[in-house]
């Protein structure tokens, strides 16, 4: 990333990091403010081109053309103090909306004697299309800072679904926060320095990185493989799609609570493979599981990826080309009421499983939709009971957050509506 500085542009650090304490003024902190400026075009490649807009209607990394590389990370708030939580959150916005422009969060090279304001391990790299997606877990809204009320219906946590063999270590967590970008280290780096800021406040409960995304969500994008080896999400929602999103994504004027308008919810699943035992399996028998051709994506019933499966098909012997339990059918919203979400997973590996010496890797599942109870559940309750895919699979992990509305500008931060300041 690379730090600019404008000497005509030295607001307060309070006033920057998103005027979560309501303060205003221009006094620099430590003797130095936070530049404002972006990368300039005069570097290799155009960092500008690969930036995705921070503020907007709606947060950036649910619609947006989904990027390679994935950082996500839950928090446990340890503070007390309300007014701690909005400022750490003001400061995570106020950092964010610098790191998606490529920049450092403020200054490297400070006092010798004090930790530098960024960790610098993303100097130099351009933005790479990051976006930094936030948003509030069920136990967010517990009696510590006055939001019980404030807790939409639609933020119920999830019921126990069929497949999973949750870790509580690995899931849920009252903030969540997602990090994409087309380079690793830019992702990770959101992370750490959100982890960072959130010291004295908030402590990291879980983290997950992946690579090689698993759906794609623009139609520029060809559609991304699993670690099976099937082509995964060919008929998820696309960023074009504006009348799928609004039917089915962004949430609107049906919400309880007000603050929510615009926002989505996110589901996340880890979803482990039993890589070994799915390499030993037919050809033909894993066709069979998805219900597609594995070379070209095809429904069994097609010969293009795209082809609309023709779910009453039979062969010669009376059977359904597709079977009755794969998952293409169980997951089809044209057998689910017309159900959808908007699917970003990415795949992930986490060595290997000392128990069992066999390779702890799959799906890192992150779905967004208007209401995970009546998209996501209904959908896991069909496929976690049915789908020929679970003999190869075990959900390890799961967590529900609810993700406000896009920031508006800067001095606007994630819950600024929530906490009514």
């Amino acid at each position: 990333m690379t730090q600019q500085k404008d000497p005509g542009q030295q607001p307060s650090r309070r006033l920057l990091l998103g005027g979560a304490l309501g303060a205003a003024g221009a006094l620099a902190v430590g003797g130095a403010g936070f530049a404002t400026g972006r990368a300039t075009a005069s570097e290799p490649g155009d960092p500008i081109a690969s930036q995705v807009p921070f503020y907007g209607k709606h947060q950036a990394g649910i619609s947006t053309a989904a990027q390679d590389r994935l950082a996500f990370a839950a928090f446990d708030v340890t503070a007390t103090d309300r007014v701690a939580l909005m400022h750490m959150l003001g400061m995570w916005a106020a950092a964010a909306s610098r790191m998606t422009q490529g920049l450092e969060i403020g200054p490297v090279e400070t006092h010798p004697q004090a930790p530098p304001a960024d960790t610098g391990e993303a100097m130099g790299l351009h933005a790479a299309n990051l976006t930094i997606t936030v948003g509030f877990g069920p136990s967010l809204f517990d009696n510590r800072f006055g939001l019980a009320g404030k807790r939409p219906a639609a933020l119920e946590p999830l019921p126990a679904l069929p497949g999973g063999v949750l870790r509580r270590e690995l899931s849920n967590g009252d903030i969540g926060v997602q990090a994409c970008s087309d380079d690793p280290q830019v992702a990770f780096h959101a992370i750490r320095n959100f982890a960072r800021l959130a010291r004295g406040t908030a402590v990291m409960r879980w983290s997950q990185l992946g690579f090689g995304k698993t759906a794609s969500t623009s139609q520029a994008q060809a559609t991304p493989r699993n670690l099976m080896g099937f082509k995964d999400g060919t008929r998820n929602i696309k960023n074009d799609d504006t009348a799928d999103l609004d039917e089915y994504v962004w949430v609107g004027n049906e919400t309880d609570q007000p603050w929510m308008r615009d926002g989505s919810y996110l589901v996340t699943r880890r979803i482990r493979m039993l890589i070994e035992n799915w390499d030993t399996d037919y050809l033909a028998d894993q066709e069979n599981v998805f219900g597609r051709f594995k070379d070209s994506g095809a429904p069994l019933t097609g010969k293009h990826e795209f082809d609309t499966p023709d779910f009453a098909a039979k062969d010669k012997d009376g059977k359904p080309v597709i079977d009755t339990r794969a998952h293409i059918r169980l997951a089809a919203h044209e057998n689910n009421n017309g159900i959808r979400i908007l699917r970003r997973g990415y795949s992930y590996t986490d060595g290997i499983d000392p128990v069992t010496g066999y390779l702890d890797a799959g799906l890192f599942f992150i779905a967004f939709q208007k209401n995970a109870h009546e998209q996501f559940a209904v959908l896991q309750r069909r496929l976690g009971k049915h789908d020929n895919l679970n003999e190869y699979i075990q959900h390890t992990s799961s967590a529900l957050f609810a993700c406000p509305p896009g920031l508006s500008a800067p001095g606007d931060w994630w819950g600024k509506e929530l906490f009514g300041a």
